[in-house]
This record gives structure tokens, C-alpha cells and sequence, in this order.
């Protein structure tokens, strides 16, 4: 864990980092077989080319981006010998070593003893410092799926307004007591993490709010006044600067802006030096948020 002069408070690290490097961003790692870069260790196999891939992605953004958000998924498939999970636990390791906070992405969502196995997963037993800082999950089983993974110095995003198209079905929903279904998570996550505040005035339970509905993100914000935004769907799904502004307070914090395949395959497959292109869309991506909140 953090040493003694380091906060230990999720929300407090996550923040210092982000101020650290005047980067409110995260590089999402999601790596795909068949789109990594042709001279990425091509005689290995599939986990070991990831693994090279996500450790090569690393190098190229740390400097610039306080932190990272594996998706576990693109690991756990690999189950040969567990080779995956041992991959991303390698990757979890590497990403801290280099300073960043890490963001497992994994949308864990069950109650009791279920829940408590997947937060195991996630941050280890006790005082454990190669595993994740962060995980996101899923709030739409209530507080019981909620609290188990609010660890001491670990925190969670729980799904609350996603970018995905097809979460319109469920989360606009108009409630008959008011307001959508989106807003009654909302205001469900807003009592729980009131329970754990950091010095900075934010919780250890944050919340995902996609960047492609920028006018939920304003309401939202009102009702999570102490949460931070995870934001996808910048990039690649079609979110801009202008459209994350609703996810940050007047004063710039609040939010970090998640993009994943707009930054770790800016290459051309064939380029040697494909760090290159990963290092320069992440520096890019900054600029532009940078630029949208008045920071550059």
C-alpha cells in the first residue's frame, strides 16, 4: 500500500496523480489479438504478445497519465494454465511500478459472500500492493452490491449512466416517483459513498457516466456532488471534449476521462515504433481536455 506519506484514500491518490500530471485522463487497455502492431513479439503466443503489447503501452503513456484501466476480460480468456489472470496481474504490477493508479475494469456485480470473493480478486487479501486500486462494478443489484467492494484505501465506479446505446432501455426510463432509473442510482450511490470521504471532499465510490450524454451528466453531477466520474466513450465512441465538461466542477476535478482504442492502436500495424503513436494520441487527448476546461 501507500507508504506513510502518500494518502491512502483512493479518491485522494487518484487526485494527486491526476494533478501530478495535469492529465484528468485514463488510457484504457484493452488489447485485441488481431490489432496489435506486427513487430509486437510475433513467434509468441497470444497471452504473451498481449502481454508485451499492454507492457509496451504502459512505457509510452506514463509519463503523461496518471492512470490506467485494464479490462479484465481481454486477460481472463486466456485460461490456459491461468496464464491470462497472471498476465494481468503482471500488468497491474508494472502499471504501479510506473506511478499510475490502476482501474480494473471489470463491472464485478453479485451480493454476500459473491461480492466479497470478486473484491478479493480485485485487491487481495489485507494489505496487498500489487493488485488494483480501483474496480468498476455494477450498482444495479442495490447497496448489497455495492458495499462489499468499498475496501479500506480501495474504491469503486459503480455503473450509473453508461455510453452504450443500448443502455437507453433501462437507465432513461421515467420513474412514476420522478426522475429515471439513472437518477435513482445515481442518488443510491450518493448516500452510500457519503460514508467515505477523503480529505479532498470526494468519495471512494465513484461513478460511471458516459461521455456521450452530456445532458444526464449535468443533472448527475448535481445529485453526486462528492463522486468521481469515470467517463467513457470518449474517442472512439464518438464523446468530445465539450461533451465530458458536465462531468468536472467549476473548478476542474471531478472527472476522469476514460479512452481506450483511439489511444492504444494509433499506429499503423506495420510501424516499428508504434509506441510513438500511442505516446501522441495520449498526449493529444490531454491537450484537448486541457483545453475544453481552460487548463492548458
Amino acid at each position: 500500500m501507500p507508504s506513510a506519506a502518500e494518502p491512502t484514500h483512493p479518491a485522494d491518490r487518484l487526485l494527486n496523480a491526476i494533478d501530478a500530471r495535469r492529465a484528468p485522463i485514463c488510457v484504457g487497455l484493452d488489447p485485441v489479438l488481431e490489432r496489435l502492431p506486427n513487430a509486437v513479439a510475433p513467434d509468441a503466443e497470444p497471452i504473451e504478445r498481449i502481454r508485451a503489447f499492454c507492457l509496451g503501452v504502459l512505457r509510452a503513456v506514463a509519463e503523461y497519465v496518471p492512470c490506467v484501466k485494464p479490462q479484465s476480460a481481454c486477460f481472463e480468456r486466456y485460461r490456459d494454465g491461468g496464464r491470462g489472470v497472471t498476465v494481468l496481474n503482471e500488468v497491474i504490477v508494472e502499471a504501479k511500478r510506473l506511478g499510475m493508479e490502476v482501474i480494473l475494469d471489470a463491472k464485478r456485480g453479485d451480493i454476500g459472500v459473491t461480492a466479497e470473493h470478486y473484491a478479493a480478486m480485485a485487491f487481495g487479501e489485507g494489505d496487498d500492493a500489487d493488485t488494483a486500486d480501483w474496480i468498476t462494478i455494477n450498482s444495479y443489484l442495490g447497496a448489497d452490491g455495492i458495499t462489499p467492494f468499498l475496501k479500506p484505501g480501495r474504491g469503486a465506479f459503480a455503473l450509473v449512466r453508461t455510453s452504450n446505446p443500448g443502455g437507453d432501455l433501462l437507465q432513461s426510463q421515467a420513474l412514476a416517483s420522478g426522475g429515471t432509473v439513472a437518477d435513482a442510482v445515481a442518488a443510491l450511490v450518493h448516500e452510500i459513498g457519503a460514508g467515505s470521504i477523503g480529505e479532498r471532499g470526494y468519495s471512494a465510490l465513484g461513478a460511471v457516466v458516459g461521455a456521450t450524454r452530456p445532458e444526464d451528466a449535468t443533472r448527475l453531477r448535481r445529485t453526486m456532488p462528492r463522486q468521481l466520474f469515470l467517463v467513457p466513450g470518449y474517442g472512439a465512441q464518438g464523446g468530445g471534449a465539450k461533451d465530458v465538461l458536465p462531468c468536472f466542477h467549476e473548478d476542474g476535478t471531478g472527472a476522469v476521462i476514460t479512452a481506450s482504442r483511439s489511444v492504444i492502436y494509433a499506429f499503423d500495424p506495420k510501424d516499428q515504433d508504434w509506441m510513438k503513436g500511442v505516446a501522441g494520441a495520449a498526449r493529444s487527448m490531454i491537450d484537448e481536455i486541457r483545453a475544453a476546461l481552460n487548463t492548458g
